[in-house]
């Protein structure tokens, strides 16, 4: 894990603010005014509160002051501030921005730490306006610390832990290894003082220790995600009221009592080629009790389902990840890499209707988790395969539709359901809200692809036209490609 700690300075400079959008974009620590605390008036919009019911609110005045949703009403009977910016919304819808529950960076390891801010921009030109970080590290904090001041224009930011693992896996592993009940509290203790937002767990995780980390978290008012290793088991994440990330141990918890395959295909179970005929022993009235059991229990899913979708099941051909608008910012050696590895995979893994099986077993478990009343949220688990961040959580969202929920169900997978797991005042299009927004030329209600068709996002009031992000994104894409050859 590089550490160099440059990010203080280095981020300053790779950030950039808004400025007028006829004028230059500027970096932080530029002059140009930020728009924190403009008042902007998006009038004649109609807007999707995201508040309960699939409705949309038919021309409406949205207005924003100091970074907070101030009013909302029918335009002919709000009155707009002199002062305001004004925003023409005819025949555009206005949703809550989106939130990535399991992200990552590639500065955490793979780029120089400058790239952060970079990378940062490049989920907010998607209309991300808050992440969750996970396998966190010191760098994340001081992130998150610039984001909440208003120096930083990015998504608001939440930091898991650095990882908690029953062993080390080599160079590069960000965590503490805790192998017994001690060291678990220690590790939970030490973390929580840091200011990390949620312990995270991995793998190799003793069913003792897994208690003493619920135990000592529990005490110490900090909440524990993250994987749940198959020595735990699901049942069990259920009862500590664990989040769930990856749906991890489910399969396991569904096959039929005469399997002769007692492990299945959760984490890092993939790798184990023998594990996937346990997917011709999958009794589906246990997918209908293990979702009931969810939805009961409270606890809230980050499926990812497009990461493992991709990566371990149906995949994409070459030339459909070469035409993804996120592959230019993949430097040429990390496709080189990639490529190497994904193919190496494919070949010693799962037949084709295996895999295809794999989705539909997971797609099931999602849609009868939130049949059943369980909580969906939206995680793209990026960068990695060819796959980053922003553009992903909308793939993401799309999965979410193939795995049969609605177009409302998905896009609240996206905003209401995290807001409300995090406690952020975000999340719905509502008055006192955080100004967190996406303007969109055509209703996502419609077709969920319609959340990529933006005019425009606003994190925290300052309002980004699409035109302005696209301009970050141009002049992001060639620091992408040369970060590598930096850090070699």
């Amino acid at each position: 894990m590089l550490k160099k700690n440059l990010l203080l300075l280095a981020v300053m400079l790779a950030c950039v603010q808004l400025v007028p959008a006829q004028s230059k974009l500027a970096r932080s620590g530029d002059s140009a005014a930020t728009g924190q605390n403009q008042t902007i008036a998006f009038i004649h919009v109609n807007v999707i509160p995201m508040t309960g019911a699939s409705r949309v609110l038919l021309n409406q005045t949205v207005i924003v002051r100091d970074g907070v949703i101030a009013e909302i009403g029918a335009t002919d009977k709000t009155k707009v501030p002199k002062d305001a910016t004004r925003v023409d919304g005819r025949g555009k819808f206005l949703m809550p921005g989106l939130v990535d529950m399991h992200t990552h960076l590639f500065s955490d390891d793979e780029f120089p730490d400058e790239l952060a801010g970079d990378e940062l921009t490049l989920m907010l030109a998607n209309g991300v306006t808050t992440i969750r970080l996970m396998i966190g590290t010191p760098e994340h904090l001081i992130l998150r610390k610039r984001v909440a001041d208003g120096e930083l224009l990015a998504p608001t930011i939440y930091a898991a832990s650095p990882q908690l693992s029953g062993r080390s896996t080599g160079d590069g592993f960000n965590g503490r290894v805790v192998t017994t009940p001690e060291e678990a509290r220690r590790a939970v203790l030490d973390f929580k003082a840091a200011g990390y937002d949620f312990i995270k767990l991995t793998n190799f995780i003793t069913l003792p220790v897994y208690d003493a980390v619920i135990a000592a978290a529990k005490e110490a008012g900090i909440r524990v995600i993250g994987h749940v290793d198959t020595q735990v088991g699901v049942r069990r994440a259920l009862e500590a009221g664990q989040q769930i990330e990856h749906l991890d141990a489910y399969l396991e918890s569904v096959l039929k009592d005469d399997s002769p395959i007692k492990t299945s295909v959760s984490d890092i179970g993939l790798f184990r080629k023998e594990n996937w005929e346990s997917l011709d022993h999958i009794d589906e009235r246990k997918v209908k009790e293990i979702a009931q059991a969810t939805a009961r229990a409270g606890v809230y899913s980050t499926p990812t389902l497009t990461f493992f979708k991709i990566t371990f099941g149906t995949g994409a051909s070459d030339e459909e990840i070469r035409q993804r608008p996120d592959y230019r910012f993949v430097p040429t050696k990390l496709r080189e890499r990639w490529n190497k590895v994904s193919k190496r995979l494919r070949d010693t893994q799962a037949t084709e209707a295996r895999r295809r099986e794999y989705v539909r077993v997971r797609n099931l478990l999602v849609k009868e988790i939130h049949a059943a009343g369980g909580k969906i949220m939206t995680g793209s688990d990026t960068p990695e395969w060819f796959l980053l961040y922003g553009f992903t959580l909308h793939r993401e969202i799309k999965s979410l539709v193939e795995a049969g929920l609605t177009p409302y169900a998905a896009l609240e997978a996206a905003t209401r359901n995290p807001a409300e797991f995090l406690g952020a005042p975000a999340g719905t299009v509502e008055k006192g809200k955080r100004a967190d927004l996406i303007l969109l030329h055509a209703n996502p209600l419609d077709d969920v692809a319609n959340a990529e068709k933006r005019v425009g996002v606003m994190t925290r009031g300052r309002w980004l036209l699409e035109s302005q992000l696209q301009k970050m994104l141009d002049e992001i894409a060639p620091r992408f490609q040369k970060a590598l050859d930096k850090e070699n």
